[in-house]
């Protein structure tokens, strides 16, 4: 949920600034100051790879990002605005064997089931026994799924029957075990929708903020801030917004009732938050005061590459806020209810302590559970994973941003060879991806223009590292995000409103999912997709060593550019050259080099050795000159990649 992220600066409640967290910073940059070599990359034996790569047993995890309401909906009329009548609305019991099968297919290892959490919405439940939501308070009409009313429940739209909508979504887990894949959701620690009330909390739980001194900006005890003497007033717009497109209902008047005012989700402390905050929601206290200092014990630096175990006893009688527990216990909820593992949402405006808390309370009782995180800053990528105990975080503001300016025609692929260099000791633990619900759709026009653009860069992310690769629903057809759907506006597909996702329900071809309606290119691209994560999830040596091959070849061939990639992957007995062009429109044709002491570590004599590619198997050869030099020579057409396998020679 990336949005306004110009206001962390907006509150000291933002920074994560412990003598720890800049010790680690520190002691990462001094690695790569001090000229240690990192273009070969093999920490498979690494007291701290050992650790971290337990979960990695079964393969390189695949994630599929479904939005959830979107999934399953045939109904095409797609009105601005629309009511779930209207639009129509996807449901868990779409998630057919057939459907899943079609995701599984994709290589996929976990499903990230998203806007599961019942959150605000415009509809009537009350026959319920859940409150109507308030225009003003929700944006668009389905309502963000960041702005959660209540962890213990599910979202009533996506149940064929509401009242027994926690019942249906533990059938969608048992059928997604069923399958092999594992379930995650959202948890949305950082903020809460203004008007949460929960109707399905255990017995003995207690609402956030249902204790708190409302009498005073700040307690340690207290789940939220307060404005003191204020009540909450609904943000004006300047460029003529109105809730629900200016339809009129009888909550929209312009009015909340909220006395005193709390502090808006994104950190702002007026009564009355900017139309631009995230005035849906509530930030949530986590014990820093609101000069930025902490209630709550910090983590020594020794801690930094201790296990979970460790951790767990560390805060095993220490007193912590009111809201760690609250957010503990929804976790282990869902956890028995046979939930895998969360993304969390916005995890670096909250301490990497409460992290350290959490991920070793989940661990402690699913040491398999899968824990993603939402995290801008790659300054605090190894304070999150280290001090912060996370599998994984979005390698967004690095990667992902320099793949989309290649993409766009005006980046320079040497840049993904520095970045890998960079994180080499964490590279495992960034997840890679193109496409998410807070991305532009790469066939729109604003990013792409074309999914095709999409294979050589999917093929850098996917295979150059060992971390996980994440595709969002729809992106395997080509889906553009071209519909003008309410709030907000198009390339990204809508998070916000009632809507159906064109290209992704030509794959469903009416709840088939067999792909029937599909047009030639769009069951070309999810071809590829099917064959490119099925090396990433299944190939051996996407666990192994990585070593670039752009560098040499950059210097040494005239018509290998910065529109060119190569890498090497490999483990044991499986040797891999991935070699990429991102030019859209020009070909070229040269001996890509493999430099002598990838050939000694490859242990090949002089001779020709047979390849394979194993996108679409072509053959081609790898050979080993007298000088322990290798070559290998290819034409590149334009946007095509070859994932060459070295064939054992008999």
């Amino acid at each position: 949920m990336r949005r306004c992220i110009s206001n962390f600066a907006h509150s000291s409640l933002l920074k994560i600034t412990t003598s720890s967290l800049i010790l680690g910073g520190f002691l990462a940059a001094c690695s790569v100051e001090n000229g240690e070599s990192m273009n070969s990359i093999d920490l498979s034996n690494t007291p701290q790879n050992a650790a971290s790569t337990q979960h990695l047993v079964q393969g390189k995890p695949v994630v599929y990002q479904v939005f959830t309401r979107l999934f399953g909906n045939k109904n095409t009329t797609n009105k601005p605005w629309g009511t779930i009548a209207e639009n129509g609305v996807g449901k868990f019991s779409d998630f057919t064997d057939s459907a899943l099968l079609g995701i599984k297919a994709l290589g996929v290892s976990h499903i990230w089931y998203t806007g599961v959490p019942h959150h605000a919405l415009i509809g009537d439940y009350t026959e319920f026994g859940i409150n109507n939501d308030d225009p003003d308070v929700v944006k668009g009409r389905a309502g963000s799924p960041y702005s959660v009313k209540d962890y213990y429940s599910v979202n009533p739209d996506l149940a064929d029957n509401p009242a027994k909508r926690v019942e249906e979504f533990e059938a969608l887990i048992a059928r997604t075990h069923q399958q092999g894949m594992k379930v995650i959701i959202d948890i949305v620690p950082n903020h809460i929708a203004r008007d949460y009330q929960s109707l399905g909390k255990p017995e003995g739980v207690r609402d956030f903020g249902a204790d708190d001194d409302k009498t005073v900006e700040f307690s340690a005890d207290n789940d939220f801030y307060y404005v003191v003497g204020q009540d909450f007033k609904v943000p004006k717009s300047d460029d003529g917004y109105s809730p629900l497109g200016g339809e009129k209902h009888p909550l929209a008047d312009g009015l909340f009732n909220e006395s005193p005012a709390k502090w808006t989700g994104n950190g702002s402390r007026a009564a009355q938050p900017s139309i631009n905050d995230w005035y849906e929601t509530v930030k949530v206290n986590y014990g820093v005061k609101p000069d930025g200092s902490y209630t709550f014990a910090t983590l020594p630096e020794a801690y930094r590459f201790k296990n979970y175990q460790a951790h767990s006893e560390f805060w095993r009688n220490k007193k912590v806020p009111n809201s760690w527990l609250k957010f503990r216990d929804i976790t282990q909820f869902w956890l028995a209810k046979g939930v895998d593992g969360f993304r969390y949402d916005m995890a670096e405006m909250v301490p990497v302590e409460f992290w350290s808390y959490l991920n070793s309370a989940i661990k402690m009782t699913n040491k398999d559970a899968f824990i993603l995180a939402e995290v801008y800053n790659p300054k605090q990528y190894r304070n999150y994973i280290q001090l912060g105990k996370m599998d994984y975080l979005y390698d967004k503001v690095d990667f992902y941003d320099r793949l989309k300016d290649i993409m766009q025609g005006h980046g320079n692929t040497g840049d993904l060879a520095n970045i890998q260099q960079r994180y080499s000791d964490i590279e495992q633990h960034l997840l890679h991806f193109l496409e998410n619900h807070d991305e532009q759709r790469i066939a729109s026009p604003d990013f792409a223009g074309s999914a095709e653009k999409a294979k050589p860069a999917m093929v850098v992310s996917a295979l150059i590292s060992r971390s996980p690769t994440m595709i969002y629903f729809g992106q395997e057809v080509g889906e553009d995000g071209s519909e003008e759907t309410g709030f907000g506006d198009p390339t990204r597909t809508t998070i916000f409103d009632y809507a159906g996702v064109p290209a992704h329900q030509r794959w469903m071809n009416g709840g088939k999912f067999d792909g029937g309606q599909l047009t030639e290119s769009e069951q070309t691209l999810r071809d590829f997709y099917q064959r490119l994560m099925t090396i990433s999830a299944e190939n051996n040596a996407m666990l192994g060593s990585y070593r670039s091959l752009h560098d040499n070849n950059r210097k040494a061939l005239s018509t290998y550019n910065y529109q060119q990639f190569a890498f090497a992957r490999w483990q044991a007995q499986e040797k891999l050259v991935v070699i990429s062009n991102f030019d859209s429109e020009n070909s070229y044709q040269y001996n890509l080099q493999l430099p002598s002491d990838l050939v000694n570590d490859w242990q090949l004599p002089t001779g020709e050795y047979p390849l394979i590619d194993l996108l679409y198997g072509s053959s081609n050869t790898l050979t080993v000159h007298r000088d322990n030099s290798a070559t290998i020579k290819v034409d590149m057409l334009p946007l095509s990649s070859f994932v060459y396998q070295l064939q054992a020679v008999k």
